[in-house]
């Protein structure tokens, strides 16, 4: 009886979860970039280290993935990479992510077995079909061919099949490398601009609307959202919700789901 009653209050609790992905592009699929901070190789791998607890917990979801593109770091780590996450709700769950990721560590590549602080960003887009009207006059719109680097066969290093994109009202640039043709990084990266556009006329909605209600905040890149302590001692924070856990072993193994719910329910209750 106790793992029936047990059974029906996890059904109950994803049931509520469920009725919190409530938002406009909640459904969709959700485009996931990560960049390194400053800091060189302990920052790399700290983005390195993200990028394997967010695909690790896409794999738990049943969502598939998708590469868009990767920088690898210069020794070591990943200096930023985008990733195409493909199921329902994979942006209502992903949007709590967005924001700066702290790590606190004894650095592995410190002989002197110091204790250092590393930075990287996760930033979160809704991925916008057609069917939404983006404007992009491919007049403001430079691209830029170049051969893609990393791993990846002969063929990657011996054809500027790499593309970047650079939209000069906004000064947003993107790029794709991951696809072995120019045409398919061409269409990746238009992608990624229009979620980027889209994305841009968002925040400024929002903006206006706190200008209005006379409580204007910037919406920053730099707002740190969560702290992951190694050393001295294990904890994994959440700064806007307050949720935490000991458990820093399994948070890196993708089990985020309490701090996506957590940060649902306070949007919630924000929003009654």
């Amino acid at each position: 009886i106790k793992d029936y009653v047990q059974q029906i209050e996890e059904t109950v609790e994803k049931q509520e979860v469920l009725l919190l992905l409530s938002g406009e592009y909640d459904t969709n699929n959700a485009i996931l970039t990560f960049h390194a901070g400053a800091g060189g190789t302990e920052a790399q791998d700290w983005c390195s280290m993200l990028i394997r607890m967010y695909l690790r917990w896409a794999e738990k979801a049943g969502f598939s993935i998708e590469l868009m593109d990767e920088q690898p770091g210069d020794e070591a780590g990943t200096k930023s990479a985008t990733f195409l996450i493909k199921g329902e709700n994979a942006f209502g769950y992903l949007k709590s992510e967005k924001g700066v990721h702290r790590l606190v560590r004894i650095s592995p590549f410190d002989a002197a077995a110091r204790r250092h602080t590393s930075f990287a960003a996760v930033d979160v887009m809704p991925e916008i079909d057609d069917t939404v009207e983006i404007n992009i006059d491919m007049k403001d719109v430079q691209v830029d061919t170049y051969r893609a680097s990393g791993a990846g066969g002969q063929h990657i290093n011996k054809t500027d099949s790499a593309v970047r994109m650079t939209h000069r009202p906004t000064g947003i640039v993107v790029q794709c490398q991951s696809q072995r043709s120019q045409m398919q990084n061409r269409e990746q990266a238009l992608r990624l601009l229009r979620a980027k556009l889209f994305e841009l006329e968002l925040e400024k909605q929002a903006e206006l609307k706190e200008q209005i209600g006379g409580t204007y905040q910037a919406i920053e890149w730099g707002s740190q959202i969560r702290s992951y302590v190694f050393h001295p001692y294990n904890l994994v924070k959440d700064h806007r919700t307050g949720v935490e856990t000991g458990n820093v072993q399994s948070v890196m193994d993708g089990n985020l789901d309490q701090f996506m719910e957590g940060f649902l329910k306070k949007e919630a209750n924000l929003t009654i």
